[in-house]
């Protein structure tokens, strides 16, 4: 957890939401909506620009690369940071300390088990309608395989999670660190570095801040996709 995401919401609505405009990266290219995004793909995250111009919102590829990371294959394991321990993990205490990023998503999928081999896919969203918004971190990478003359610099970004709540608990034990909007600005405000505020913001989200349903088996195979996906259907572990 979390490791595939529903993310079919424009770039446009998702700034108007965090208040941000749209980064340059937005105003070049436009992914194309995804209702089953891996890792390795890109999010749209807001922070802070520079000299007090407000939010942007730009663009990140999913899974953290630290400076010092050899390769892009470092991201395949730095998609999730742990809350318990993000402050002082290497792959993410400098990111911590000095690069939040909001992560706003439209719902992500985890699993049930069922049996030995079955498991039931759920999608889990906000009970209200709005956006999941997630704390994350980002970093900036220079790739050494970049042609010359070209930047090759990566922006990445990781999801931090936490302790599921009531609400999805009995699916998984992790859920995202879940903001509302009157926590974006203490999130992304990381002058004067405060760890133990920014820990203290990772808890569990509310009782009833998410919902979830069952939903089809095909979300298992990354080269599905479309809004079919996030349709309710039939709930297995009930019928057992």
């Amino acid at each position: 957890m979390c490791g595939r995401i529903a993310l079919y919401t424009p770039p446009s609505r998702f700034a108007t939401y965090l208040d941000a405009s749209l980064g340059a990266a937005y105003e070049a290219a436009a992914d194309p909506p995804s209702w089953n995004l891996p890792p390795t793909l890109h999010l749209p995250g807001a922070l802070n620009a520079p000299n007090g111009q407000g939010r942007v919102l730009s663009r990140f590829r999913w899974g953290l690369l630290p400076v010092w990371a050899k390769d892009l294959s470092f991201s395949n394991r730095t998609f999730n940071a742990r809350a318990e321990t993000v402050a002082e993990k290497p792959s993410f205490r400098s990111a911590f300390k000095s690069r939040h990023l909001l992560l706003p998503i439209d719902g992500y999928y985890e699993w049930s088990t069922l049996g030995p081999v079955r498991k039931q896919p759920h999608y889990i969203t906000r009970a209200d309608g709005q956006p999941l918004v997630c704390a994350g971190l980002w970093e900036e990478w220079r790739d050494p395989t970049a042609p010359e003359g070209t930047s090759g610099i990566i922006r990445s970004c990781t999801i931090i999670t936490t302790a599921a709540n009531a609400d999805v608990g009995h699916l998984h034990d992790r859920i995202p660190v879940v903001l509302d909007p009157e926590h974006f600005e203490e999130w992304l405000d990381v002058e004067g570095t405060d760890k133990e505020r920014f820990l203290a913001m990772c808890a569990p989200a509310p009782q009833g801040t998410l919902v979830h349903h069952p939903v089809s088996k095909a979300v298992g195979a990354v080269r599905n996709d479309g809004p079919e996906l996030i349709e309710p259907v039939a709930d297995e572990g009930a019928l057992l």
